[in-house]
């Protein structure tokens, strides 16, 4: 698109190195979409709006949630009747070729194909949790990050859970040797590679499993566990909120508030007030 026509509502920022995300308000007019490395996937975050795809020779009515997905190496261009907003994500191909491989060849053939209108909640969902992180101006754990990423390729290559070959759960030695390391290093950064390799697992297969065997993705387990984790050491009373934020892996007390809040409904504040007097 023509950046001179496009306008951010908050800068491109690298959130993983398989993951950019930008939000973008792009103004009525005429576009040209060049050719990228990487593939785009674009969900639509306005009112119905009315384009003109020279690609197709058609219009398009483009609804809030509706996806496009541009595949690396493509172009396009379309001229816009009014201006929208659109939240666009860049997936590096090495992580779908990556996904792919972990997942045994089951996936479909890696060569996507330009698609426009695309109902996907699943994408929808990922592409929101990923702005609101963003938006939210604390630090990603890279564990989002890289699981964002991945649940986004496996969505593009077709696949869901009901099609993966049972067989491929994580055993219970597995398991436990996942929760063991997580409890031992709440306080360290942690990603989807590095539990992958505890788990002796694919980081697609430990992903998905992981989530079957809890009834929660990795990284919810994961900060739920830290939150857990501050909330007795902020109880305890003899250490500051800084002190706990960076015990639990926290980048800082505002970011152990921000994750308080939304998991328990109260932050280290709150937590403090109602610990009765010494």
């Amino acid at each position: 698109m023509n950046r001179e026509s496009m306008r951010s509502q908050y800068a491109p920022a690298q959130v993983a190195s398989d993951v950019t995300i930008a939000s973008w308000h792009i103004e009525a007019g005429v576009h040209r979409l060049s050719r990228a490395p990487h593939h785009r996937i674009m969900v639509h975050a306005s009112a119905a709006t009315r384009s003109y795809c020279n690609q197709v020779g058609r219009y398009f009515v483009r609804r809030a949630g509706d996806i496009d997905l541009v595949p690396a190496g493509q172009e396009g261009g379309f001229e816009a009747e009014t201006s929208f907003d659109t939240i666009e994500i860049a997936l590096q191909p090495a992580l779908m070729e990556r996904v792919a491989a972990e997942l045994g060849g089951k996936a479909q053939a890696l060569r996507l194909d330009t698609r426009h209108l695309l109902r996907d909640q699943r994408i929808e969902h990922l592409a929101r949790a990923l702005e609101s992180e963003l938006n939210a101006n604390s630090p990603s754990d890279p564990l989002f990050a890289d699981s964002i990423g991945a649940a986004l390729a496996v969505r593009l290559l077709g696949l869901g859970e009901p099609d993966i070959d049972r067989t491929n759960r994580l055993s219970n030695a597995q398991l436990q040797r996942v929760l063991e390391h997580i409890e031992a290093a709440l306080h360290e950064p942690l990603s989807i590679h590095q539990l992958s390799r505890v788990a002796g697992a694919s980081s697609s297969h430990l992903r998905i499993w992981f989530k079957v065997a809890t009834g929660v993705t990795l990284h919810r387990y994961v900060l739920r566990r830290r939150v857990e984790r501050a909330r007795v050491l902020l109880q305890r009373g003899d250490l500051s909120t800084s002190e706990v934020a960076e015990m639990t892996g926290f980048a800082h007390q505002s970011h152990l508030a921000h994750w308080m809040r939304r998991e328990i409904g109260q932050t280290p504040r709150d937590l403090r007030r109602a610990q009765p007097p010494k």
